[in-house]
């Protein structure tokens, strides 16, 4: 599946925490009926899945997946087909295990794919380069993908698809990289952390050229961002207070 839901709890009606996308890779940790307790690989987070909608690995694909050298679907949605001739929508980011030259396999299926590819780490001018191809995705609570994505969610993609690592939620990313003290200090792919009023970390966005950033804020936005925090373009006032800003690299 292009993506699945992890939920907090073992049910379909549990809320949605966050989401794993084609070709990530996890440990189970629990089982209850149909559901299974993961602890994804790439950024240690827990939750349930549905264990019809992943696919088992064994000891000797797994490893050979985790050696391999990741590459990541470029193209903001794509069809794949495999030589069972099943087709399958991937979205941006999703992984494509031990690609080469237009193919990528999981078990015994051999995929094929013409789209646009990247790895490795790449340089800092693309991440607003992949934050870009998010803009208008609406706010979805826990996503991870341009159908639907939360600020976290958005700002995680964008650095995991250029080669660096973040958490998942806002708060956890605001413990990685060197604190910055001026906003003139930032450069475009930095990142801006802002609190609530009981000064927990509740919102991130990625910084741009001459005092925007881009967020997830009911969808992906461009705003001014001040000393003060975000200032909404449309509505002309301010809706995030600045709590801190971070460079990563």
């Amino acid at each position: 599946m292009n993506c699945i839901a992890i939920r907090k709890e073992a049910s379909d009606h549990s809320e949605m925490v966050s989401q794993m996308l084609f070709g990530e890779t996890f440990q189970v940790l629990a089982e209850e009926g149909s559901w299974i307790k993961i602890h994804l690989d790439y950024d240690f987070y827990e939750g349930w899945v549905d264990k019809k909608q992943i696919i088992e690995l064994s000891q000797e694909v797994y490893q050979r997946i985790e050696k391999h050298k990741v590459h990541f679907s470029n193209e903001m949605v794509t069809f794949i087909s495999n030589n069972k001739e099943h087709l399958q929508i991937l979205s941006l980011g999703a992984v494509l295990p031990e690609y080469n030259k237009g193919l990528f396999r999981l078990n015994d299926l051999t995929y094929e794919f013409d789209g646009d590819t990247i790895t490795g780490k790449r340089p800092k001018s693309d991440l607003v380069n992949t934050a870009y191809k998010f803009l208008n995705a609406p706010f979805l609570w826990g996503g991870r993908t341009p159908f639907g994505v939360d600020c976290s969610g958005f700002t995680q993609m964008v650095y995991k698809i250029n080669g660096y690592q973040l958490f998942r939620d806002a708060h956890q990313q605001a413990s990685q990289g060197e604190v910055l003290s001026f906003i003139e200090e930032c450069e475009p792919g930095d990142l801006a952390f802002f609190d609530n009023e009981e000064g927990e970390i509740v919102h991130t966005g990625i910084m741009l050229d001459n005092n925007y950033i881009i967020h997830c804020h009911g969808k992906v936005r461009i705003d001014r961002i001040d000393s003060s925090g975000i200032y909404n373009v449309d509505t002309q006032r301010h809706t995030h207070k600045l709590r801190v800003m971070k460079q990563l690299f």
